[in-house]
Formats: C-alpha cells, sequence, structure tokens
C-alpha cells in the first residue's frame, strides 16, 4: 500500500485520523454555531470582564493596603513623639512641684524672717523708750556738766515738780561740733532713768507745745527704731486730708494713728504697716 506508514499498524493509522479529524474539523464540513453555543460565548466575555473588574479591584484594595501601611508607620511615629512629650510634661510636673515646694519653703523663711525683724524693732524701741531728743538749746548752754543743766532745766521749762526728782543714765549732743555759728545747734539726746518722767514731758508737750524759756523756743521728741519712724512719717500724708474733713486723729506709740469717729465718739486705732 502507498498510503501506509512505515513502522505503524494501519489500524493507528486510522484512528489517529479519526481523532484529528474529531478534534479539528474542518470549515466545509463543521455546522453554523447554534443559539446555545453564542450564549456561552457571551458569558465567557462577561466572565472576562468580571474577572478583569475583580482584578482592577484587587490592584485598588493593595494600593489602599499600601496607604494603610504608611499611616499605620506614620501613626505609631507620632504616638512615639507623643509619648516624648507626656515624659517631658512629667519631667516639668516635678519640676514645678519642687519649685512650688521652694516657694512654700520662702514664704515661710519670710514669715520668720518678718517675725523676727518686728521682735527685733520691738526689742529697739524699748531700749530707746526712756530717750528723748531736745533741739533748740544753743550750744555751749549746758557748760561742762549737761545732767546737772538738764536736772536744773527741765522742771522750769515744763513747769513741772518731779517726784522723785529727774534722773538720767546718760545725755549728750549728737554730731561733731561746728566752729561756725551759723549753724544750728545740735540736738541734745538724754536717756531718762524713769520712763514715767518721760511720759509726763510729752503730754505736757502735747496738751503745751513748744517749752519757752524767755525768747527761746525748745521742742522734744521721743527717739525709735528706724522702722517704726518710717511707720509713724507714713501717716503724714493722711493729716492733711484728716484736717480737711474735721476727724480729730493722733499717734500712738509706737506707729499707732487713734481717729475719733463723730457718729459713735469711739476713738478707734489703726496701724500703718
Amino acid at each position: 500500500m502507498g498510503g501506509k506508514v512505515p513502522g505503524k499498524p494501519a489500524c493507528q493509522i486510522l484512528f489517529s485520523e479519526a481523532l484529528r479529524q474529531h478534534k479539528h474539523p474542518s470549515t466545509a464540513d463543521s455546522p453554523p454555531p447554534s443559539h446555545d453555543t453564542m450564549s456561552q460565548d457571551a458569558q465567557g466575555v462577561s466572565m472576562d470582564r468580571i474577572l478583569q473588574e475583580i482584578s482592577a479591584v484587587g490592584h485598588k484594595l493593595e494600593g489602599m493596603d499600601n496607604a494603610m501601611t504608611a499611616l499605620t508607620a506614620e501613626t505609631r511615629s507620632m504616638c512615639l513623639e507623643i509619648a516624648g512629650f507626656q515624659s517631658q510634661i512629667s519631667g516639668l510636673d516635678h519640676r514645678v512641684a519642687a519649685v512650688g515646694s521652694q516657694v512654700a519653703l520662702q514664704t515661710d523663711r519670710d514669715q520668720e524672717l518678718w517675725y523676727l525683724r518686728s521682735k527685733l524693732t520691738d526689742l529697739e524701741d524699748r531700749s530707746r523708750r526712756n530717750n528723748v531728743r531736745f533741739l533748740g538749746f544753743p550750744e555751749g548752754v549746758e557748760g561742762t556738766y549737761i545732767l546737772s543743766y538738764l536736772q536744773d532745766t527741765l522742771p522750769k521749762l515744763a513747769d513741772i515738780t518731779f517726784n522723785p526728782p529727774l534722773e538720767f543714765q546718760r545725755a549728750h549732743r549728737l554730731g561733731l561740733k561746728r566752729q561756725n555759728g551759723k549753724y544750728r545747734p545740735r540736738p541734745i539726746i538724754a536717756c531718762f532713768l524713769r520712763h514715767g518722767q518721760v511720759r509726763q514731758l510729752l503730754q505736757m508737750s502735747r496738751r503745751q507745745g513748744p517749752l519757752r524759756l524767755g525768747p527761746l523756743e525748745f521742742r522734744l521728741s521721743v527717739v525709735f527704731s528706724k522702722e517704726t519712724a518710717d511707720r509713724r512719717t507714713a501717716f503724714l500724708s493722711l493729716r492733711p486730708r484728716l484736717l480737711h474733713l474735721d476727724v480729730k486723729f493722733g499717734l500712738f506709740e509706737p506707729a499707732r494713728m487713734w481717729l475719733l469717729r463723730t457718729e459713735s465718739h469711739e476713738p478707734s486705732m489703726t496701724q500703718r504697716t
């Protein structure tokens, strides 16, 4: 046989040919596509589009996943920064608490210092309560013994009979002696032995004003500490206003002002700080 293929049986050749024609039929012999076949083709096309859309959605989801990963990393970074800020704020809180304790301690120390200063001022005023400053005595009028001069002259000036007689611990003039007579005479400061005699002189001076002996005029004042003197001076700014309001007033030792209220006729006291 001319159509035989050497090496293969004839039945095998025929079976291969029939299988080929079954898998790939010729165009001339193939029948026209039926309605079912066209529906299957349309379904295949729709399935391809769905798969494409699903693929596109997958790509979008992948992009969103990447964005979420970046956002998570940024959030973690912000959390770390916030944790750092919290630690700094905690450190500042501790520092503020320490400063507050120091301020409280300083306040206590200031109060203690104010108390000690007030006690020191009180002790200084008490140690000076018998000291009286005299103004107006001419230079050299006291002679050699100033104590004897004051013991003889003050009862005459004040028109007071002291019983027991005046006694002093010490007395002297303040400052250096000036040779030129144009300067004012230096004041005399005397320390009385008895405080009751100081009060007698002060009460007389408040009632009668300056002491006079012939043409000479003498004034006296109590010697206070600097802080008490400053507090007493602070009342001077109130005097014009009180005089304008026709309010009676005065000063008590060491630095208290009394005011006479007209409606109650009762004196009230205030202290200038």
